[in-house]
């Protein structure tokens, strides 16, 4: 979970999901999510298909989905506060499957983690227009605070670019997700790489 984490977004992409993910694993991203908000259920099935098949050397993750993870047998799925609960997603993926949560304060992380959680997912940080519905910024002291209190990976995002990273993984985020600084640039794979280079440093 150390470095870039990929999300996928049709609405915004320029190239298409399929070519980001491509891009997003040549530029060595090791976790791929597949949301898509708008297709249907077949339509997500037939592109989960194709994103499972090249992500082979990589975690494949689908986003909210319980069905269409089952379906393509993905590494497992990341769920928010209106999704399935946690325990039921558990009971159905097996043990041996990756749940992320989103969180949005400590006590939500803590609970995450007591659960069960492989990995939280932290939002949004910063002002984002991504994901209509994301709430409130929280900031990077939220990441400190949960830093203290919980063991388990953390994955930012919500408006990281650039320009913010550095204090993002400074406050300690194992991950992060920049998804509008990456999938509306021409070159997808070499904006990706600049956000690698920032962990390196």
């Amino acid at each position: 979970m150390k470095g870039y984490y990929f999300i996928t977004d049709s609405s915004l992409s320029r190239a298409g999901n399929i070519s980001d993910a491509k891009n997003a694993l040549k530029a060595g991203v090791k976790v791929i999510q597949y949301r898509n908000k708008y297709a249907s259920t077949k339509e997500m099935f037939e592109e989960a298909l194709i994103l499972k098949k090249i992500c082979k050397d990589a975690t494949f993750l689908i986003n909210d989905r319980i069905d269409i993870a089952l379906a393509v047998n993905a590494n497992g799925v990341h769920i928010g506060n209106d999704d399935m609960p946690y325990c039921l997603v558990r009971k159905l993926l097996g043990k041996k499957k990756i749940i992320g949560v989103t969180v949005h304060n400590v006590k939500e992380a803590v609970k995450a983690q007591k659960m069960g959680a492989d990995y939280l997912g932290v939002s949004p940080i910063f002002s984002t227009g991504t994901k209509k519905d994301a709430g409130i910024p929280v900031g990077i002291e939220l990441i400190k605070k949960i830093k203290r209190f919980v063991s388990i990976p953390i994955i930012a995002i919500g408006g990281i670019n650039l320009f913010n990273a550095p204090e993002v993984i400074e406050a300690g985020a194992d991950g992060l997700c920049a998804i509008s600084a990456v999938v509306i640039k021409p070159n997808v794979k070499k904006e990706i790489e600049k956000f690698q280079g920032l962990f390196k440093s």
